[in-house]
């Protein structure tokens, strides 16, 4: 059995649970606090998501993004095996973990957890990233091919979830019409909004 330690709210874990519930895999979600000796045994750097599969233990969201392709999506959209297909992804999963993360994922943890040392710009960070990612998405349907893969997971959480950090998505039609596709997508799961 799959078991996924994580925070309902965080968008890095959200982009693991997508995946999992895409592929139609089952698991068990166990809620971890960041500054538990549970978290830091599995993973010393203190972050989640970490994923056990038999006695694999994976750290970094996009690291088990990869695996989870790789392991169960054999035939799947989801990690393109030629070379281009690939360098897509991966352009996309180092925009997830620099700019998005810097950018509206930043601003968000500043808003709702307010988390000391994010950037102090990012703000304008973000809006650098969603005008790139608007101008993008005008005459595409998906950010690294024809069809979603995981790149457009590992965007998604912290796009949808932008205005938490105070980050509107009006200025940006490509963008919200991306999101709506994600969402349309069989066995997509929500992140759930904080209240």
């Amino acid at each position: 059995m799959i078991t996924l330690y994580g925070m309902s709210l965080s968008g890095h874990v959200h982009r693991v649970r997508l995946l999992l519930s895409m592929l139609g895999l089952e698991y068990h979600f166990e809620v971890v606090d960041a500054s538990s000796s549970e978290l830091r045994h599995l993973n010393p750097l203190g972050q989640v998501p970490v994923l056990r599969d038999g006695d694999l233990v994976l750290a970094d969201s996009n690291a088990i993004l990869v695996y989870l392709a790789k392991a169960y999506g054999a035939g799947t959209q989801w990690l393109p095996d030629d070379a281009v297909g690939a360098a897509h992804v991966q352009r996309w999963l180092s925009i997830a973990a620099g700019e998005l993360r810097q950018g509206p994922a930043a601003a968000r943890m500043v808003a709702l957890f307010h988390k000391k040392g994010e950037p102090a710009d990012a703000r304008a960070r973000a809006a650098t990233l969603l005008g790139f990612m608007d101008a993008y998405l005008c005459d595409r349907a998906y950010l690294a091919a024809d069809c979603p893969t995981l790149a457009d997971l590992a965007c998604y959480s912290y796009t949808a979830h932008a205005p938490e950090g105070g980050i509107s998505l009006d200025p940006y039609p490509a963008v919200r019409a991306w999101l709506e596709r994600i969402e349309a997508l069989p066995g997509f799961v929500p992140l759930p909004w904080r209240e």
